[in-house]
């Protein structure tokens, strides 16, 4: 009877330590490439955990850019708007998530807009079409961005379901979804992705 106990305890003992285990997110492309600027969010079973509304935010403009590309933000965030050029910028936005505009504003100044409601905002300029960005409003505290390397890493986290959405990734919604078990402590995600408008940046 102590001997099962034993294994029991055992047991339970490296679910935990594998639940607590870092867990990390490689998002790549068909050609195997890593894919930057992916928003990887997990969810937990059974949590209703949400990210407090700390710390700076920003999206500047430089050099006729929004940067950066994609901005990850909790609910009820502050981002503020820099303009960094030497021309004039109207920063709006159309989407359901949180509809705004900034009327022309011009170099060294600065708007702000609070973010409240989850989902993700397309930033455009109302005189330069070139300039587009996104910021995800986040309602989970398990929400990254992959790097350059495609890389995205939490710290604890438990069994649950992961999201990974990227503006151009070829899915409903932007998104795609899998379930990971308490063990699972390294995933891979091969997406496909459409090709960028014409007028973005080279980067993409």
């Amino acid at each position: 009877m102590l001997r099962r106990a034993f294994f029991i305890s055992l047991f339970l003992l490296s679910a935990a330590q594998a639940s607590a285990a870092p867990l990390s997110v490689r998002v790549v492309d068909a050609k195997g490439q890593p894919v930057r600027d992916a928003v990887v969010t997990f969810r937990a079973a059974g949590s209703t955990s949400r990210s407090a509304a700390s710390g700076n935010y920003s999206v500047s403009q430089k050099d006729m850019q929004f940067h950066p590309f994609v901005l990850v933000v909790p609910v009820g965030a502050k981002v503020s708007f820099p303009n960094l050029d030497p021309t004039r910028h109207h920063v709006y936005s159309f989407s359901p998530a949180k509809k705004f505009e900034l009327k022309l504003f011009a170099r060294d100044q600065s708007r702000s807009v609070t973010f409240d409601k989850p989902g993700v905002v397309a930033l455009g300029c109302n005189i330069h079409d070139a300039m587009t960005a996104f910021i995800y409003v986040s309602d989970t505290q398990y929400t990254a961005k992959t790097g350059a390397n495609g890389v995205a890493q939490f710290a604890n986290a438990p069994a649950g379901k992961i999201s990974v959405w990227h503006p151009y990734l070829r899915a409903k919604g932007n998104v795609v979804e899998r379930q990971v078990a308490a063990n699972d402590r390294n995933e891979s995600f091969t997406v496909a992705l459409r090709a960028p408008p014409m007028a973005m940046s080279n980067d993409y």
